[in-house]
């Protein structure tokens, strides 16, 4: 095996052995909690462009499928494990994870200490790395110098319009970086959805005569696809609305309110939410680096629907005065856990609610 190098920006240094792509990376690194998923985070557009460490001590022990992408090929930049299972134990496994990361020219390093590194992310926060072959420190310089792997919603966006028919209502997707589970989801429901570029104006997203307007989850910064908040305002006046995950955060500050970096962010399954009634606690998928600043929610007309358990930043948000509304976590569920399905059935009953009140 080829031996490999993770090196952090700040010096420390894990050795390992590489698989997939031979090439050096440059990105944000960042670790998730899920246990199982594998598959599902290394094709979700939210991760466009970083590096990412898997938690869970084995990864690959079901293999590869076909049917459980959320995109055609990885947007991770590479992925960091303890240990790849040589022997996959799934009926629907076409391939292993090392031949997946060969197909698809993606960088991988096994063998480190992943606990030890994602206590390092958690203490210092998310920060830059390289993947390289040598400790030469030409070489790892040269490696910092290249240029940082952009995690930006704009480059994931489709540049297309494109529909996922149905014969139910009709739903206008702005997408900032959509998995293909939201997609699912809606189909589930017999909604027929037109996605749209992250750039398309509300005139042109309007000629559809849609019933909602689904905003998108996506990777990076909100405040660097800022182009989309007079769409959003505009649109949130005639339609129901339903963010998700960047769709949330592109929510609130369409409306006034703020966003920030956190230290190291929401990556995994399993990341607690509770309602503002205390009525009910959902556990729900997660990825996102940025969060909703809830200090600058008070001279806005959003209100505070839901908080994460652990650290209490705000998951769901709504507006006063127009029924829409938006979620941090991922109510697609992909690849679970399932209990927060039901926000997509809440935004389908804001839509029939709104065509019986003559609003469209």
């Amino acid at each position: 095996m080829m031996k490999r190098y993770l090196v952090l920006k700040n010096g420390s240094i894990y050795k390992g052995n590489g698989f997939g792509s031979k090439k050096i990376v440059h990105g944000e690194l960042v670790f998730s909690t899920g246990m199982t998923g594998y598959q599902e985070s290394m094709t979700d557009a939210s991760y466009y462009g970083q590096m990412l460490v898997f938690t869970y001590p084995l990864i690959g022990n079901y293999g590869i499928n076909r049917d459980d992408m959320e995109s055609l090929h990885p947007t991770v930049n590479a992925i960091i494990v303890k240990e790849t299972a040589r022997l996959t134990g799934n009926w629907r496994s076409q391939m292993t994870l090392t031949r997946y990361a060969e197909i698809e020219d993606l960088p991988g390093i096994s063998c480190i200490d992943t606990r030890a590194l994602s206590k390092e992310l958690r203490s210092q926060g998310s920060m830059e790395a390289v993947v390289v072959d040598s400790l030469d420190e030409k070489v790892i310089h040269e490696a910092f110098e290249r240029p940082l792997a952009i995690s930006s919603a704009q480059m994931a966006s489709t540049n297309s319009i494109y529909q996922a028919p149905n014969s139910g209502l009709r739903v206008a997707m702005l997408d900032f970086g959509l998995k293909d589970s939201i997609l699912r989801a809606l189909a589930k429901r017999n909604v027929n959805v037109i996605v749209f570029p992250s750039d398309t104006s509300a005139e042109e997203i309007m000629k559809i005569n849609p019933d909602g307007l689904l905003l998108s989850n996506g990777p990076g910064d909100p405040l660097n696809i800022s182009y989309a908040l007079p769409t959003i305002k505009k649109l949130e006046a005639k339609l129901p609305v339903l963010g998700i995950c960047m769709g949330h955060q592109l929510f609130a500050l369409a409306n006034g309110a703020k966003t920030y970096k956190m230290k190291f962010g929401h990556r995994g399954f399993n990341h607690s939410v509770k309602d503002k009634n205390q009525t009910r606690t959902n556990f729900t998928s997660q990825n996102h680096g940025y969060a909703v600043e809830e200090a600058s929610l008070k001279n806005t007309d959003l209100e505070v629907t839901q908080r994460e358990i652990n650290d209490g930043t705000v998951e769901g948000l709504k507006l006063k005065n127009c029924p829409a509304f938006s979620v941090q976590y991922h109510p697609d569920a992909s690849p679970g856990p399932h209990d927060a399905e039901y926000v997509f059935d809440e935004f389908i009953d804001a839509m029939k609610v709104n065509q019986k009140a003559g609003n469209k």
